[in-house]
């Protein structure tokens, strides 16, 4: 399996399981800690003639780009074996994707004209178990591959 495919399966898992994560945070803490729900409002009060559907889909889409970046440099530290694969390095490239998430988001509000209104040093700490959460699957999901390879060149 090549590095790409890697990366889009831990970039696909990892974003799937951290959406699941902030939808379910959002619920327990009655708040709006959902990743693309805040990327499609900021979308169409930029671009207010998208429709509804086109401004969603843009929002999921720059949720999935961005964790199909966090997960290409993650494939490129095991790839290179930089940092071992192992669940204790997740936790740790988790907590340090949540604090460059937390400041990507923070400039990105800032920069908006028009953010959502939320409360941000709220959603800004969720930033950082959201992204162990992430770092955490796309590990486990990266694992899954290797043992893939391994089986295929087994039979």
């Amino acid at each position: 399996m090549n590095q790409l495919s890697k990366t889009l399966i831990a970039g696909i898992a990892g974003t799937s399981v951290m959406t699941a994560d902030s939808d379910l945070m959002s619920r327990i803490f009655g708040e709006n800690f959902r990743e693309p729900e805040h990327l499609a409002t900021m979308i169409k009060r930029l671009a207010p003639g998208l429709s509804k559907q086109a401004s969603q889909l843009a929002g999921w889409g720059a949720h999935f780009a961005m964790g199909f970046v966090f997960a290409a440099v993650y494939v490129e530290l095991w790839e290179t074996k930089k940092i071992r694969h192992s669940v204790l390095n997740a936790l740790i490239l988790g907590a340090v994707s949540g604090l460059l998430g937390l400041l990507i988001w923070k400039g990105t509000f800032k920069a908006h004209p028009f953010p959502p209104l939320i409360k941000y040093d709220h959603y800004y700490l969720q930033r950082i178990p959201a992204h162990i959460v992430f770092a955490v699957t796309a590990t486990l999901a990266y694992r899954l591959t290797l043992k893939l390879e391994e089986k295929k060149d087994h039979d």
